[in-house]
């Protein structure tokens, strides 16, 4: 496929694009470990996606889209706005292609992923959450450079790429004799995992799992609408689910392929970390953890042969001690 193919192929992503992502991405990363995890007498299979190179699936789209760059937009650079994985996600990326890459990222962050995203050689633009628009500063930015815009949620290729976990989940199934997944549980904040992991499993049901005041995806779905988060100051220690609201492309696909949305509290995400530290030896961050959470919360309607992801492990190390104590 040219380069002018690609750039009019991609407007909408596919199952055929996660395919292709897959195969990229199977090039330069193993496959995360699928675990399984009995809950009340059933086994459920968590997608332990804080074992990447930088703690999160965010890798895996970031990967897609500044691979598929033409050296013009390489040399150009790229612009992203995340809150701390889809920020190490792209500069990871860049730095592997030699792209430069600017982050636009909240001043409130983790500081462990403001750490890690200049440690991987981004630039990092800081704004405030409740007073500002990450995309405003963004789009100064590209006005500036010509760089490329790679959007933490809202873009078809990472759409795409995110949605290899999803391929990697059946593959790893398979592997074991078993068919599947009928029902993945996806963290969710703009949607851009959800989405991937419908496009991927089009034969799976799919639930998505926000947490308590940064339910914007749930309502939206229930309304047949976009709408916004109510409150961009209600507390929350999902950092990484807190997106004000998500965008068409993501939502074309959640409306069509959502079975379940339903949104998790604190004390029931503080259980989630607790439990995957003591049962399956890892840490995993308060957004990682909401769709177990809602699983372990008896919220979540399983079938057979659920999966769920674990789709970050970046938390300060002062949140997580605190958190695990809340759940004791």
């Amino acid at each position: 496929m040219t380069e002018q193919e690609l750039a009019v192929a991609i407007t909408t992503p596919t199952h055929e694009g996660v395919q292709r992502a897959m195969a990229k991405i199977a090039a330069i990363l193993p496959k995360t470990p699928l675990l399984p995890l009995e809950v009340d007498g059933v086994t459920i299979w968590c997608k332990a996606e804080m074992l990447q190179p930088i703690g999160a699936f965010k890798i895996r789209g970031a990967w897609h889209r500044l691979s598929d760059l033409n050296a013009e937009e390489r040399a150009r650079g790229v612009v992203g706005v995340s809150s701390g994985n889809h920020a190490q996600g792209v500069a990871w990326a860049a730095k592997k292609l030699g792209i430069n890459a600017t982050i636009v990222m909240p001043s409130n962050a983790p500081r462990m992923k403001l750490e890690a995203t200049k440690a991987l050689g981004a630039q990092v633009v800081l704004y405030d959450r409740a007073t500002e628009s990450r995309e405003a500063v963004a789009a100064a930015l590209i006005a500036q450079s010509n760089a490329t815009l790679v959007h933490a949620f809202g873009d078809p290729w990472v759409i795409e790429g995110q949605g290899t976990a999803g391929i990697e989940i059946a593959e790893q199934l398979q592997g074991i004799g078993i068919a599947g997944p009928d029902l993945i549980v996806s963290c969710c904040g703009g949607g851009g995992l959800a989405a991937g992991l419908a496009l991927a499993c089009p034969d799976a049901d799919i639930a998505i799992v926000e947490p308590e005041g940064w339910d914007d995806i749930i309502r939206s779905l229930e309304a047949g609408e976009i709408l916004p988060v109510n409150d961009l100051l209600h507390p929350t220690y999902c950092d990484a689910l807190q997106t004000p609201q998500t965008y068409p492309v993501n939502f074309d696909v959640l409306s069509n392929r959502v079975s379940q949305g339903v949104s998790v509290t604190t004390a029931e995400v503080a259980a989630a970390m607790r439990l995957v530290f003591e049962k399956l030896h890892l840490v995993v961050e308060p957004g990682g953890a909401v769709a177990l959470a809602a699983v372990l919360a008896g919220k979540i309607d399983l079938k057979p042969v659920t999966a769920v992801t674990l789709s970050g492990g970046n938390v300060d190390r002062e949140t997580f001690v605190q958190l695990l104590a809340q759940a004791a």
